[in-house]
Parts: structure tokens; C-alpha cells; sequence
């Protein structure tokens, strides 16, 4: 397909805002359906710079079996960003609440600061064993 032809196919396909349009390409042609997709992947091996600086992801080995495994680290991601998001509220409700009672002492507050931002990154950093 041609580039226009590529734009106008996925101009056609966004008009169902129920669906997500992702696009894969790697060359100068593709760029800018990458832009107009919702998910622009370039792969970028051997892709063109303009392909590579207009997508949203790019998988650098050119192998298109890795876009699952970047779509399973962007789901386990998502998973951890809001078990920490979590973790630091409830902690830091539990301490207000604690204090405002009076049964809180400095050390539960600097806890409830440092040390949940500290099991935080410690949370995140099982992202890396993928």
C-alpha cells in the first residue's frame, strides 16, 4: 500500500472509537500512519530514523514476536504502578490517621515517606527480572 492508502485505512478503522488501533512498519513510508495509529510500533533494526521518532514503541531486535512481550511488560507495569500508588495511600492514611490521633511519632511519619518510597522502587524493580 501506498502511504496515503495506509492513512486513509486507518482513518477508516479509528472511526469505531470502541477500538485501538495499533500499527507496526519500519520504513520512511510508515511514518505517518505510526503517528496517526493510537499504538505506533517502528521497528527499529533496521527501520528509518523517521519511523523510529514517530512511533510510540520501538522493538530493536526487528523481531515482531517481541511486541507481545512488550505488551506483557506493559500490563505487569500497569499492575505495579498501582499496587505502589496503593501501597503509599493506605500507609499514609493509616499514619495521618495515627497522628491526628496522637499515637503517631515522627519515626511513623518519616517511615510513611521514606521508607514507602523506598518499597516502592524496591516493588518496581521486579519489572527487571523479565
Amino acid at each position: 500500500m501506498l502511504p496515503e492508502q495506509k492513512v486513509q485505512k486507518v482513518e477508516e478503522l479509528k472511526k469505531d472509537a470502541n477500538r485501538v488501533i495499533a500499527f507496526v512498519g519500519d520504513g520512511i513510508n510508515d511514518a505517518p500512519v505510526l503517528a496517526l495509529a493510537d499504538v505506533g510500533m517502528a521497528m527499529g533494526g533496521l527501520g528509518s530514523d523517521a519511523a523510529i521518532e514517530t512511533a510510540d514503541v520501538v522493538i530493536q531486535t526487528d523481531q515482531p514476536s517481541k511486541i507481545a512481550t512488550a505488551i506483557q511488560l506493559g500490563k505487569q507495569t500497569k499492575r505495579i504502578v498501582w499496587q505502589n500508588i496503593s501501597l503509599a495511600f493506605g500507609v499514609k492514611l493509616i499514619v495521618l490517621a495515627l497522628g491526628a490521633g496522637g499515637l503517631a511519632t515522627m519515626w511513623e511519619a518519616v517511615f510513611a515517606d521514606v521508607g514507602v518510597a523506598l518499597l516502592a522502587i524496591l516493588n518496581a524493580v521486579r519489572i527487571q527480572r523479565n
